[in-house]
């Protein structure tokens, strides 16, 4: 019996557990540890329309159940990405990927998205609205109702494939953007990015980071990013795909009652390699524990009151 496996935009997955952007580069580098196609999907590095070096060093601080990255969206350009890593890619990844996309303007959101859309292993196109880490794009266009739906238009525009727009959790009002977004045509909502943090050296009394703030994640940001998937799943009809804090195939369960159709895993593949591998290796063994048949059918099954 199927038991693991979800419906993303029509897509289906093995399993709902898909490594975040960011944290599993371009898919080779992990599959020298184990094999990579267990996974439901991943969603490789965030590609831009031109090569990014990123931020200046240092750009990782330590904290409490947590880390603070401002990597700065490095990158080798989507044409590179295109002619080099996806080859590679390929060679051992056999199912449909996610892209995930960043821009510095709309123009340049679509061109690449355009771009990586007639790509034959890209399944869904992550557009990522939200990044804390560089300075005039990203978050900019994701804190924004009006500025969230100009992105989601201009890409569904050029675009054939399911177009997921990736929001922000350093808002207000996160339903609004997301509503927005759905209404401007999106197939699906992932969230949360990092919330934005800083850490101060003591000694030297200036930031730890050379960018001075980052973007916040790990077990400590899971209960904010389960409330805002919690708010979003419950406010649109398209899928949302639940991140944030993940490390654990109970957490998995905890973000589909709370509406997730699929959940992404980020910090944590960096303090353990495998960990994906594991969270899906235990999922059935918690869907025993908690009588779970199905994942597919506790999506938003939380019960209140």
């Amino acid at each position: 019996m199927d038991r693991l496996s979800v419906n993303l935009c029509g897509i289906k997955l093995d399993n709902p557990v898909i490594p975040a952007s960011g944290t599993f580069g371009y898919g080779y580098e992990f599959a020298e540890i184990y094999d990579i196609n267990c996974l439901g999907t991943f969603s490789f590095k965030g590609t831009t329309k031109d090569p990014r070096f990123g931020n200046p060093t240092p750009r990782i601080a330590e904290c409490t159940a947590g880390m603070i990255n401002a990597v700065g969206l490095q990158n080798p350009g989507v044409d590179k990405v295109i002619a080099e890593e996806l080859p590679k890619l390929k060679a051992r990844f056999h199912k449909p990927v996610m892209a995930n996309v960043s821009g510095f303007s709309v123009e340049d959101y679509a061109y690449t998205c355009e771009r990586l859309d007639k790509e034959e292993q890209v399944g869904w196109l992550e557009v990522n609205v939200s990044c804390p880490n560089v300075h005039g794009g990203g978050m900019s266009f994701g804190t924004n109702p009006e500025a969230a739906a100009e992105v989601t238009r201009a890409v569904k525009k050029v675009t054939t494939k399911p177009v997921i727009i990736k929001l922000s959790p350093n808002v207000t009002d996160i339903v609004s953007i997301a509503k927005a977004c759905e209404e401007a045509g999106a197939d699906g909502i992932s969230l949360i990015n990092t919330l934005l943090g800083m850490r101060i050296n003591l000694r030297t009394k200036q930031p730890i980071i050379r960018n001075t703030m980052g973007g916040f994640s790990g077990p400590a940001i899971f209960p904010v990013a389960l409330r805002m998937v919690y708010q979003v799943a419950h406010a649109v009809s398209i899928p949302v795909v639940g991140m944030g804090g993940v490390s654990t195939a109970e957490d998995v369960i905890e973000m589909m009652l709370a509406g997730a159709t699929a959940v992404e895993v980020g910090a944590q593949n960096l303090v353990n390699p495998t960990a994906c591998k594991e969270i899906i290796e235990n999922l059935p063994a918690v869907m025993d524990q908690y009588h779970i048949n199905r994942l597919n059918e506790i999506i938003g099954g939380v019960k209140n009151g």
